[in-house]
C-alpha cells in the first residue's frame, strides 16, 4: 500500500522543485570554468542594467518558524525568465547562496573568479556560494528559464 504525504502547499512546492531539478534525467552539473582559467578578480564589476528578464518568486518559506529555527532567513524558489539579449546584472552571492536549475534555454555567465564566459544548458545545475560574484548574459535567439532556490536575508534585496 502506499502511503500519501501531503505538505503544506508552498512547502511543496519548494520541496517538489528542488527534488525534481535533482533526479530529472540528464541533470549535470552546470558549466564549470575550464582548468587553469581560475583566477580571483579575473571579471570585474558591470554595471549594466537588469535587461529582459522577469523574477517571479514562486514560493518562500520563513526558516525562523520551522524546526531548524533558522532566524532572519528565508528558503525562497524564484522563476527567472530571460529573453533573447537579457541580462541578469551584477551581483555577489556573499550572503545569498543559491542552487539555480536551467530549465530551457543556454546563458552565459561572466563570473569574478573565471576568465573566460560559461555557457549553462537546459538540464544543468550551477550552485553560486559566498564566492560567487557574476552577471549572466541570454546570448542566443531561444527565451532561458531558470529555477532559483536561494536563502534569502535581507528582505530588500534586490538582487536577482
Amino acid at each position: 500500500m502506499k502511503t500519501l504525504v501531503r505538505l503544506p502547499a508552498r512547502t511543496g512546492l519548494a520541496a517538489l522543485a528542488l527534488a525534481a531539478a535533482a533526479l530529472v534525467p540528464g541533470t549535470a552539473s552546470a558549466g564549470q570554468c575550464p582548468a587553469g582559467k581560475q583566477i580571483a578578480d579575473a571579471t570585474k564589476p558591470v554595471d549594466f542594467a537588469a535587461k529582459g528578464v522577469t523574477d517571479t518568486v514562486l514560493s518562500s518559506i520563513d526558516l525562523a518558524r520551522e524546526p531548524a529555527q533558522i532566524q532572519d532567513r528565508k528558503m525562497r524558489l524564484r522563476r527567472l525568465v530571460i529573453q533573447p539579449g537579457g541580462i541578469v546584472p551584477w551581483h555577489s552571492h556573499m550572503d545569498r547562496p543559491a542552487i539555480i536549475y536551467i530549465v530551457q534555454g543556454e546563458i552565459t555567465e561572466y563570473a569574478s573568479n573565471c576568465a573566460v564566459p560559461i555557457l549553462h544548458k537546459a538540464g544543468e545545475v550551477a550552485p553560486e556560494t559566498h564566492a560567487t560574484s557574476h552577471w549572466w548574459k541570454n546570448t542566443g535567439r531561444e527565451t532561458v528559464v531558470l529555477l532559483s532556490a536561494d536563502l534569502l536575508k535581507d528582505p530588500n534585496d534586490q538582487n536577482m
